[in-house]
């Protein structure tokens, strides 16, 4: 009898099926143009880091800290003429539970200003020529 105890065991065991694999918190396609050696699609998953973005961890970190990364700004919002080049970003999936869907440039003073705040996740404006 001992041996039809096990084989209920491991037939429970069995149907249990593996324990899931615990999904990344976060999931996000960062699509760079237009700043030449930095151009490009990375991937790019948080909880735990990883993907093919250049610094996970360091992108992770960066969106974890900032309130409402992907947060337009705000109608009306004045802002320096600062050009920073022409230089776009579009940052698309999941974060916080919450379908995202953001575009970043460098058209104005704000705009540097909320794209330099996500750095690394999106790549710092230096000489990438």
């Amino acid at each position: 009898m001992p041996s039809s105890s096990l084989a209920a065991l491991v037939l429970a065991a069995l149907a249990a099926g593996a324990p899931p694999v615990p999904q990344p918190a976060h999931e996000l396609t960062i699509t760079v143009r237009d700043l030449g050696e930095a151009d490009g699609v990375y991937r790019l998953s948080c909880g735990p880091a990883g993907g093919d973005h250049p610094e996970a961890a360091g992108a992770c970190a960066a969106l974890e800290a900032a309130d409402a990364p992907f947060a337009p700004l705000a109608e009306g919002t004045l802002c320096t003429r600062v050009y920073g080049g022409p230089a776009t970003a579009r940052v698309e999936g999941v974060w916080r539970g919450e379908t995202v869907s953001a575009d970043f440039n460098r058209t104005d003073g704000c705009q540097i200003a909320r794209w330099d705040a996500l750095v690394p996740a999106l790549p710092a404006a230096g000489d990438h020529s």
